[in-house]
């Protein structure tokens, strides 16, 4: 035992589990009114304690986080800006972390709303941040409001991207999240690419509506689930020094949602005290 110990004590420990949930295109009411979000913040207060499925076991720990992928506002009034930060502020028991979506600007209307808004939040509207020993990078990609629904992330964004990771060891776990999902992304080697070899374990995304999970050129696609589109789903998200979750809950039913493409359970590099 002694020998054992003088052999393992020279390496760098795990962290603790990073948990985090993660929604999508809220898209909050021009009025203000948040009432169809309210029973998914209700829901994420209470999930902490909940059962993991058995194949992973043990319960869901209280998030550090919730990360929303844009699109916030059906169109982006004062009203809707307003009632959005007051669900945060006196609904959600957690911190949360948000980009922006092509709804989220106006399109062919611009508006600075909510833009201002992120900006005040967050100071810009592509951001960084860390939790757990991992990177956290916010893609702002503006879209096109005369294009189709699946569009590139543009160059200012992947230019950021790149930015970032540049400052970064190569073995620190990244995780980008973008309002483009992989369904949606018309230019994903380009992003791959940027990353080289940077160690990004997941790429978050929405604007579809429906969760999904995707692999592409070795590099994890989640996308987020909506409220606006029937489902009453968000995903919990784990991750540890080894292994990356990704699963959607089903909140009405109590139940983890099952089936193709929608459970991620992946090997990964995550992360360490020492790093």
């Amino acid at each position: 035992i002694a020998l054992l110990a003088l052999a393992t004590s020279g390496l760098p420990a795990a962290q603790p589990a990073l948990t985090f949930f993660g929604w999508s295109d809220q898209h909050t009411k021009t009025s203000g009114d948040t009432s169809l979000l309210v029973p998914f913040v209700s829901a994420m207060n209470t999930m902490p304690g909940n059962n993991w499925p058995k194949q992973i076991g043990g319960k869901v720990a209280k998030p550090s986080f919730v990360i929303g992928a844009g699109d916030i506002t059906e169109w982006p009034t004062n009203a809707a800006m307003k009632g959005y930060d007051t669900l945060l502020k006196k609904k959600l028991k957690f911190p949360a972390y948000d980009v922006l979506g092509n709804h989220d600007d106006g399109g062919r209307a611009f508006s600075p709303t909510m833009i201002n808004w992120l900006k005040k939040k967050h100071g810009g509207l592509s951001y960084t941040f860390e939790k757990g020993g991992v990177t956290f990078i916010g893609l702002w990609s503006k879209f096109d409001p005369k294009g189709k629904p699946a569009q590139p992330l543009n160059k200012e964004a992947l230019a950021y991207l790149k930015e970032q990771l540049v400052k970064l060891p190569k073995d620190k776990p990244v995780v980008i999240f973008t309002h483009l999902c992989h369904d949606a992304m018309t230019n994903k080697d380009e992003l791959i690419n940027t990353i080289g070899k940077s160690n990004v374990i997941l790429v978050l995304g929405g604007h579809y509506h429906y969760s999904s999970v995707n692999k592409y050129r070795g590099i994890n696609f989640v996308q987020l689930p909506s409220p606006k589109s029937n489902f009453t789903e968000f995903t919990v998200i784990r991750i540890t020094h080894d292994r990356l979750i990704a699963i959607p809950y089903d909140f009405t039913k109590k139940a983890w949602v099952s089936g193709e493409r929608k459970v991620l359970d992946s090997k990964i590099k995550g992360p360490l005290a020492s790093r």
